[in-house]
């Protein structure tokens, strides 16, 4: 268990860097294959050879006839499938962190704009690597279903040398076998599955994204005309003149007190006469 342990703290490191399905396909594989064939497989699998009987003491037609119907052990077949499933995301681990460490701000410093070249690049290394798990996960699926097909046989017959005839060999468990067998194989259909729905995410998210910065300026283009027009709409009135200081504010305006410059000087004129003449009633 310490070996998978190691695996499983290497494989829990992608999740950093890894979107919802990818960690939906970490949990796939950490549950219900590491530990499901930790647990269970090397049990059911362990005594696979020493369990297979056949019906004759010619030595070396038993070794014979199970390796003609197991070309690799199932046990040992799953756990390189495993290895390899689990070597394109320690590989991206292992870059991200020389990347991190190689960068001015360490480890922080790899979490800048989604624009920098070296964000660009990760994003790429980490789109390899999904690829290259999901065509090492449809070569193994391709393998089971041809090395071991979906049922595990009780019966084998054997025939050829170092067997003096045909020979006939017996499984031990099979039924437990061709149950464990199924669920690893529907265990990858889903594994595969995730990686296929994983790999379109990544490749829809880094599409060019011309035509979304076109229609994020034309919302902007619409927003701010729409900000231009609410705030003309907004702007305050012109003020009122005010009066001055210590005039009235009931007296009535300036121009009715004021009287053509002709008419002042006519008015003195005449006033003058008039006093003349009464002085002159008065001497009389």
């Amino acid at each position: 268990m310490g070996e998978w342990a190691f695996l499983g703290s290497l494989l829990d490191a992608v999740q950093l860097q890894s979107p919802l399905v990818g960690r939906l396909w970490l949990v796939v594989m950490l549950i219900f294959r590491i530990l499901v064939l930790a647990t269970v497989g090397g049990a059911v699998f362990e005594d696979e050879q020493e369990e297979f009987v056949c019906n004759t003491l010619q030595p070396g037609c038993r070794q014979t006839c199970y390796d003609r119907a197991f070309p690799v052990s199932h046990y040992r077949f799953w756990l390189f499938h495993i290895l390899l499933l689990s070597a394109p995301p320690v590989l991206f681990v292992i870059y991200s962190v020389h990347r991190a460490s190689k960068e001015p701000g360490g480890a922080d410093g790899g979490a800048g704009a989604s624009g920098r070249p070296g964000d660009r690049r990760a994003r790429r290394c980490y789109l390899l690597s999904v690829a290259l798990r999901l065509l090492a996960e449809l070569a193994f699926l391709a393998g089971q279903a041809l090395l071991y097909g979906f049922r595990v046989a009780p019966h084998f017959v054997c025939a050829g040398p170092p067997c003096p005839h045909t020979v006939d060999c017996f499984v031990s468990r099979p039924t437990e076998k061709t149950v464990f067998v199924v669920f690893y194989f529907a265990v990858g259909l889903l594994s595969a599955l995730l990686s296929v729905a994983e790999l379109g995410h990544l490749v829809w998210k880094g599409r060019p994204r011309a035509g979304r910065c076109s229609q994020a300026a034309e919302r902007d283009n619409r927003c701010n005309l729409a900000q231009e027009e609410a705030r003309q709409l907004l702007q305050p009135l012109p003020a009122l003149p005010t009066r001055r200081s210590g005039t009235d504010p009931y007296a009535p305006p300036a121009y009715a007190h004021g009287s053509p410059a002709g008419d002042s000087e006519g008015g003195s004129g005449r006033s003058k006469a008039s006093l003349a003449t009464i002085r002159q009633d008065l001497a009389i």
